[in-house]
């Protein structure tokens, strides 16, 4: 890779999709299915064992820096839970290199003498130092690489009692059985990457395995896939507590609304009963106020009934006496009336008479004259 494509890639790792405005590389987000979610938790197999004998090539997901870190970005403000599908993915490839590891043992076993098992002990035993050798050679190489040296001398001086021990166990292997047999070389598959190791291969020859990028690379992914299971178990467990913690309030808050429905329903109830007896006593005092108001109006009626008797007596006598005195009245002035028009035809009768008798006076006295 050129500098720079390196420094690109980053600037990618550091920045994301959108470092430079290009909108072209945001149409594929990392939440998309075809981006590989162990890219993102950078666990890949497909990543960590390139370049190795048992390079996997490219992945057939999506693979980019800049969506790993806008996924470090967005991981930061909400759980997005991709630690299932990276765990998923890496269970199926370990599963797929225990299986060959025991094809292997298989193999072995049928290709290789019979020992007896107190044979096989010691020559298990020579595995396992040979094993820590490797690993001790290649941490000292790793720190004398980092410029660690005494922490790298110190592991060297370890290595010296490790071989100090194989050798002791080489020769009790060496004479638990016949020398043709010890001849024959001893084959072991690793349990770690699956790769054969001999019981009789020299230190170097143990160090570059144990120290190889394959070695470590599988180390790399069963490790990264153990802390995968730790994760998604904490975050399966939280689930499960915030979902019961969930259903618990909820429970509650629905005995909450049942307490206070039930404590409404008798708060309504006393409310209702206490209506119930309010209207009973108003009822009651409305019955009292018209039987009251009955009693009154009846000892009305009785007083009115009383007082217009009395008035009625007291009015036809008054009537009666007023019809006399009317009828009195009406006889006195019927007299008077008569005595008027007497009078007056007496006096019309008088004037008559005087009329006369002047007017015969007058032709007498006009007769005289003549």
């Amino acid at each position: 890779m050129s500098a720079q494509a390196q420094m690109r890639a980053l600037l990618d790792q550091l920045m994301g999709t959108a470092r430079d405005g290009d909108e072209t590389r945001q149409r594929v987000k990392f939440t998309d299915d075809r981006v590989c979610k162990s890219h993102l938790l950078d666990c890949c197999p497909h990543d960590i064992l390139a370049g190795t004998r048992m390079d996997l090539g490219e992945c057939t997901k999506i693979h980019d820096l800049a969506l790993r870190a806008d996924y470090e970005i967005a991981s930061k403000e909400r759980d997005l839970f991709f630690e299932l599908d990276a765990m998923d993915h890496l269970e199926s490839f370990i599963a797929e290199c225990d299986r060959r590891t025991e094809l292997a043992k298989k193999r072995l076993a049928e290709t290789q003498e019979e020992i007896s098992a107190e044979v096989s002990a010691k020559a298990e035993k020579v595995h396992e130092l040979n094993e820590d050798i490797g690993k001790l050679l290649a941490k000292a190489e790793q720190l004398g690489a980092e410029g660690n040296v005494d922490e790298s001398q110190k592991i060297l001086m370890e290595v010296e009692k490790v071989r100090a021990k194989k050798k002791e166990a080489e020769e009790e292997y060496r004479n638990s059985m016949p020398a043709s047999s010890f001849q024959q070389q001893k084959l072991r598959v690793c349990e770690v990457c699956s790769a054969y190791l001999g019981l009789h291969d020299n230190d170097r020859r143990l160090a570059d395995h144990f120290g190889g990028k394959l070695h470590l690379g599988f180390i790399q992914i069963r490790e990264k896939l153990d802390q995968l299971r730790k994760t998604v178990a904490e975050k399966q467990e939280k689930r499960n507590q915030d979902r019961l913690r969930r259903r618990e309030e909820r429970e509650r808050e629905e005995r909450m609304g049942r307490r206070s429905g039930s404590r409404n329903r008798d708060r309504r109830r006393s409310r209702s009963r206490e209506r119930r007896r309010r209207r009973s006593r108003s009822a009651s005092r409305e019955r009292r106020k018209s039987r009251s108001r009955s009693r009154e109006r009846h000892r009305r009626h009785r007083s009115r009934s009383r007082s217009h008797s009395r008035g009625h007596r007291r009015g036809s006598r008054d009537r009666s006496s007023k019809h006399k005195s009317s009828r009195d009245r009406s006889s006195r002035e019927k007299s008077r009336d008569r005595e008027r028009k007497d009078k007056s035809s007496s006096e019309r009768r008088h004037e008559s008479t005087n009329g006369k008798s002047r007017s015969k006076r007058s032709e007498e006295r006009e007769a005289g004259e003549i």
